[in-house]
């Protein structure tokens, strides 16, 4: 039952609505790829037009949910080498991954525009290991809220496709440069789907997706390690354990060359700056 949250958001932030919804609408499922028991709670919780509003598209569910699950495995296995290690979800709204995937014993960081991350604080207080920043994803300032010497994983899922190409660069470069022997974990739609959304066209009955500049095609991964010299290691990480048809389509869509893909990168734990010949940024010595 709704205990009468009425979120008010704009365009982009309330795609943190339309992944909640679509989170909850699979985990609801008897053969769920995605146990994600927050995400239907916060549903019940929201007074919002869910299904009205996004629809109850089945396969959307189940492609989002796989989605979410490439970032839960990257985590956990994050969380086995660095246990008392800090996540971070930049433009994380509602996502509710640290219900998933915590070992009791990690920090957890939400970044996210003040609008929602004043509705996560309403829904998903904040505790000791559970911290809510509002700010921009893009604003370095956020990085002084954490601490590298535990390790980090950067989680930018549903984030990059609404920046420009110049911030995404960027943005790579600076986690890249402020921590040594860190994670970050991105999700891509491909140039195709970019260009649709930028002319309005990527919508169905119930949804207009928001403009989305970013787009780069699954082989091009290999291009985001020129953000930074640090960069050492590009991965893509690709869904497991769908049901159905999808199962056996999916291992065939690896072959396409233009669709969606969540990479994982690796930044040096030290390395060399050609900017300052002799000298060496070195991360963790814990």
């Amino acid at each position: 039952m709704s205990d009468g949250v009425r979120p008010e958001l704009g365009q982009v932030p309330e795609t943190a609505l339309w992944t909640l919804w679509y989170r909850a609408l699979e985990a609801r499922r008897p053969d769920t790829v995605l146990h994600d028991r927050v995400a239907v709670e916060l549903v019940e919780r929201i007074d919002f037009p869910f299904a009205e509003k996004f629809g109850q598209q089945a396969l959307v569910g189940q492609l989002q949910a796989l989605r979410t699950a490439c970032f839960d495995r990257e985590v956990e296995d994050f969380l086995t080498r660095y246990p008392r290690g800090t996540v971070v979800g930049l433009g994380g709204g509602l996502e509710t991954q640290a219900w998933r995937v915590d070992n009791g014993r990690a920090d957890w960081l939400t970044v996210d525009l003040p609008e929602t991350a004043r509705l996560r604080e309403h829904l998903l207080p904040p505790d000791e290991r559970h911290r809510i920043l509002a700010s921009s994803a893009t604003d370095p300032r956020w990085m002084a809220e954490v601490d590298p010497a535990r390790g980090v994983l950067i989680n930018t899922e549903g984030l990059l496709m609404y920046l420009h190409p110049g911030e995404v660069r960027s943005l790579i470069a600076a986690c890249a440069e402020r921590f040594p022997g860190g994670t970050l974990v991105l999700d891509a739609v491909p140039r195709w789907f970019s260009r649709r959304s930028l002319e309005g066209r990527v919508r169905d009955r119930y949804y207009q997706a928001p403009p989305m500049p970013f787009g780069m095609d699954a082989d091009e991964r290999g291009k985001l390690a020129g953000a930074h010299p640090a960069i050492t290691g590009v991965r893509e990480v690709y869904p497991e354990g769908a049901r159905g048809l999808l199962r056996a389509l999916l291992p065939v869509a690896r072959r396409i060359k233009q669709r969606p893909s969540v990479v994982a990168l690796r930044f040096a734990e030290a390395w060399r700056n050609p900017g300052r010949p002799g000298t060496m940024a070195r991360g963790r010595t814990s």
